[in-house]
């Protein structure tokens, strides 16, 4: 199969596993999971996505580029995701608005915010599969897959909590993981194209996942009294996702 149409398809299914995870609202049952709940989900998604960045991203991309060209990446992903963080305006649930112009409905600043997230993810998937080792890109795309089910259930949750009906609230969770095989084509295109750029995509992917875990996810489950559930749903996630990737070697 042509790896740019491999590489944006793997993305889709990644995308799409925000869906699944979001599906248990369809049904009701989305009002029976508490804020603590939700949390510790969201501290498992950022667990899984940095077990991912490290051993699926940033290793791969020191043995094939070396530590200069890999700090270079990770520093200019982080800093484009800070200026988009500040340019697009968007809203977190527990956070409240960033952004400029922060006057859009309020559910679109929760997509907008959730997207955020999302494009790097898509990214990383990209990039991976970009590499042309084919068994590194199922690794972040399952890693990705993996971490989009408990954040999407998490944001369809807090959807309903600020008053979404089921069928709202699953729907825009979905839309929120669309936007990955946006990320996932950009990426491939690029290293496919460019092959020397492929250890700084990698890095560059892994430095705007970085900055999402670190500015973003790990915040959102930080403002309650559930921070440290929250951060032993991390540590669990972590453990998965390298344990996974060690299997999948």
């Amino acid at each position: 199969m042509n790896p740019i149409l491999l590489g944006t398809l793997a993305s889709l299914l990644a995308g799409l596993a925000t869906g699944i995870g979001a599906l248990p609202v369809l049904f009701g049952k989305g009002q029976e999971i508490s804020h603590r709940f939700r949390d510790e989900l969201l501290g498992a998604a950022a667990g899984i996505m940095l077990a991912a960045t490290a051993f699926s991203l940033l290793v791969p991309a020191v043995e094939l580029g070396g530590a200069w060209i890999t700090a270079l990446g990770v520093a200019i992903g982080g800093l484009l995701l800070d200026i988009f963080d500040k340019i697009i305006p968007h809203e977190h649930f527990e956070r409240g608005k960033e952004g400029r112009g922060a006057d859009l409905r309020r559910i679109w600043l929760f997509v907008l915010a959730v997207t955020l997230h999302n494009f790097p993810e898509g990214l990383a998937v990209g990039v991976s599969f970009g590499s042309g080792n084919i068994s590194d890109g199922i690794t972040v795309a399952l890693a990705i897959g993996l971490q989009n089910i408990p954040e999407g259930l998490a944001v369809a949750v807090s959807l309903l909590g600020v008053g979404y009906d089921s069928k709202q609230a699953f729907t825009y969770a979905l839309l929120t993981g669309l936007v990955e095989p946006i990320g996932g084509l950009l990426g491939i295109s690029l290293v496919t194209i460019m092959h020397f750029f492929l250890p700084l995509g990698m890095a560059l992917a892994a430095g705007a996942m970085l900055f999402v875990i670190s500015d973003e996810i790990i915040p959102e489950t930080h403002h309650s009294s559930h921070a440290r559930s929250s951060t032993y749903a991390l540590l669990f996630g972590f453990i998965v996702m390298m344990i996974l990737d060690t299997a999948l070697g």
